[in-house]
Order: structure tokens, then C-alpha cells, then sequence
């Protein structure tokens, strides 16, 4: 399980054996079950989660009891509430499994040593950060500027195995759309 902590955190840095036997014991690993909790809304989020297996999804109810979908994380993603995780206050997103969910998680303060101990791990959050940020900022845009066909073709482009592993009522949610609309536009598809 470790060597895909190693294998992501090398796309980005090198490291020798001596540097990633540190920063792995900076982690914890946990497995979740299926519709088990990561994060509920209004508990303190100490952890950040990179996820070695299984799939979770970050979401919110809002007044009208609609869930909105934030964000799907599989392998080799990270998922936390940001803002709760940085600031160390109140989640108000839930994260939870869709399936069974592998992880190795890492609390803010331990993140904070490894980015003022190596600048490789700085610079390894920076980029993740940063790529994550760019990434909100095209959902952010595809969201006010897509109609619902162009969102859909964009999912499907950028996560095609999320089709066959989470349920359309999910992916319409994520999609900003109703589960109507995604069935015509799959129908639509050749």
C-alpha cells in the first residue's frame, strides 16, 4: 500500500528510501467501509486523505434537502474539506465512502512539519494544491458556462471509469443537473 504513496508523491518529487520512510510515518492507514463516514458535516477536520483504493465523494444538503455532489475521489486522490482541514474548524461537507476505501491520512500539523522539514514535500503540496485550485476553478467555470451536454461530455472525457462505478443520480448531482436530463443525453450518446 505504501508504494502507491510512492509512486504518486514521484510524479511530482524524487526521493530516496530514507526520505519516503519519513514521510510515510507521518501517515496513518485506515480503512472505511461502504457508506461509512470520513468526515461528517460540523465535526472538526483533523485529516487530509489520500485514497489507495475504493471511491469517496465529498458532499452537502442543502435547505430543500438536494444533496450536491463536490467532488468524487478514487485512487490517487486526495479529499478532505479543505477549508476545515486548513483553518482546523467545523466541516461543512460530508465525505463519505461508495465503496469500500482504502486510505492513508495525515494531520495538519504533521503536513506542516514535512513541508518546514523538506522542501520537496513543500513543494510536492504546492503543486498538488495548485492543480487542485485549477481543477475547482474548470468545474467553477464549466458549472456557469457548459450547457448540460458540454458538463456531460466533460465528465466523461476526464473521469470515464466513474461511469460504471457511481449510480447517474450521483453524477446528475455533480453534474448540476436532474437525473432526467443526464438519462436523455446518455441516450443521446453513439
Amino acid at each position: 500500500m505504501s508504494q502507491k504513496l510512492r509512486q504518486h508523491l514521484e510524479t511530482i518529487i524524487d526521493l530516496t528510501d530514507e526520505e519516503f520512510d519519513y514521510i510515510l510515518s507521518h501517515f496513518t492507514y485506515r480503512k472505511f467501509l461502504k457508506n461509512q463516514y470520513v468526515i461528517q458535516e460540523g465535526d472538526y477536520v483533523k485529516y487530509d486523505y489520500f485514497v489507495l483504493s475504493g471511491l469517496l465523494k465529498s458532499w452537502q444538503i442543502d435547505d430543500k434537502g438536494s444533496i450536491h455532489i463536490v467532488l468524487f475521489a478514487t485512487e490517487n486522490w486526495w479529499i478532505s474539506d479543505p477549508e476545515a482541514f486548513h483553518y482546523q474548524t467545523k466541516a461543512t461537507l460530508n465525505i463519505d465512502c461508495f465503496e469500500d476505501s482504502e486510505t492513508l491520512f495525515i494531520s495538519q500539523e504533521n503536513r506542516e512539519k514535512l513541508c518546514a522539514e523538506m522542501q520537496k514535500m513543500q513543494y510536492f503540496f504546492r503543486k498538488k494544491t495548485t492543480a487542485g485550485y485549477v481543477a475547482s476553478q474548470k468545474r467553477i467555470l464549466s458549472l456557469i458556462s457548459f450547457n448540460a451536454k458540454q458538463r456531460y461530455e466533460y465528465f466523461t472525457q476526464q473521469y470515464p471509469d466513474l461511469l460504471q462505478r457511481v449510480p447517474k443520480t450521483l453524477i446528475a448531482s455533480y453534474l448540476g443537473i436532474t437525473r432526467e436530463t443526464l438519462s436523455r443525453l446518455i441516450s443521446l450518446q453513439p
